[in-house]
């Protein structure tokens, strides 16, 4: 790249949003909802993180009981924005490479091949992560940082955009290993997904059973409103939502204030920093702002930008406090800034 390309690429991202360029951003995501609502009943905070954390370009980890549409929203989204979805079931006997793909000598051709596995997608379900050992959750590693993966000394890049949403329940722990911190962290939020109200179950019963057969709900009526390249505009322009010194300062100082606070043994690292900004560049985005604001960082982004990047004492947990818990805590501590 030429050095006229680069400082023309810079000032691109450097530019601010226009108003109109902020009611097409809106546009195309609320066109995106609508589609999505077509078949996932209900679980609109959840729908919107997901959105969050599809147009930061970073990963999500779904935390809930069986049964409340964690694959159906991922399956709905990928046909919204025109793109690929592929799901992996993490299982004790999973390999790296049923993940990444391999290489293989084709005998009737006389060459080595490449068989690409299912992280060469836009969409990649892992579903209950924790199920598999730590080699084959290390797999995850370079996909979900580099985008890309290294196969017999090749690097293959991986489409745009790519997102990965692992799942994981709560309660059975028999027969799961613990996700390590460094793939934890790669992570840019952890959602809780609990379930819907007594008239959105209701609705999801009427759509089910609305002469149809099986359980399952209908991905037919998701139309597809957008495409991947859009999605990586989208992304761009998040990126382009200003953060103003202050707020990143007062993001580094939430951070940092893991690392001592009473009740948590092992605080945030730097990505944590980085999460509360991408993630806050979004929900300003979403509301129709080019610019951050305090509140974007305090009430939206630190809860599932950071319970999963925190280690609480063992006295804690004994006492049932969660991390929201002591977040929310340590949040109220944290003066914000009042410009």
């Amino acid at each position: 790249m030429s050095s006229t390309e680069s400082t023309d690429n810079r000032d691109a991202a450097a530019r601010p949003l226009e108003a109109d360029e902020l009611r097409r951003i809106s546009d195309a995501v609320q066109s995106i909802r609508v589609e999505l609502a077509r078949s996932v009943v209900g679980q609109d905070e959840v729908v919107e993180q997901i959105m969050v954390a599809l147009l930061a370009s970073g990963h999500v980890l779904v935390e809930g009981l069986p049964g409340l549409g964690k694959t159906l929203l991922v399956r709905a989204l990928a046909r919204a924005i025109g793109g690929a979805s592929a799901r992996v079931q993490f299982t004790p006997d999973l390999m790296p490479s049923d993940i990444t793909g391999h290489v293989l000598f084709n005998l009737r051709e006389g060459k080595f091949e490449t068989r690409k596995g299912p992280v060469f997608t836009n969409l990649l379900i892992a579903d209950e992560i924790n199920r598999a050992p730590a080699k084959t959750q290390a797999a995850l590693l370079e996909v979900m940082q580099e985008r890309q993966v290294s196969l017999e000394g090749d690097s293959l890049p991986l489409e745009s955009p790519f997102m990965t949403l692992a799942t994981q329940n709560p309660l059975e722990h028999e027969g799961t290993y613990p996700l390590p911190d460094a793939q934890l962290d790669r992570f840019l939020l952890q959602i809780k997904i609990g379930y819907a109200s007594a008239d959105e179950e209701t609705d999801m019963v009427k759509l089910v059973t609305g002469g149809r057969t099986g359980d399952a709900l209908p991905l037919e009526p998701v139309g597809t409103v957008s495409s991947p390249a859009e999605v990586v505009g989208l992304q761009e322009a998040a990126a382009r939502v200003r953060a103003d010194r202050t707020v990143m300062d007062y993001a580094v100082r939430i951070v940092r204030e893991t690392r001592g606070w009473p009740g948590i043994a092992v605080g945030s690292g730097p990505r944590g920093s980085l999460a509360l900004v991408r993630a806050a560049r979004v929900w300003a985005l979403l509301d129709g702002r080019d610019f951050i604001i305090p509140d974007d960082v305090k009430h939206k982004a630190a809860l599932p930008a950071l319970r999963h990047r925190i280690r609480l004492s063992p006295e804690m947990e004994i006492e049932g406090r969660t991390a929201d818990h002591i977040l929310l805590e340590l949040l109220d501590s944290v003066e914000a800034p009042r410009r």
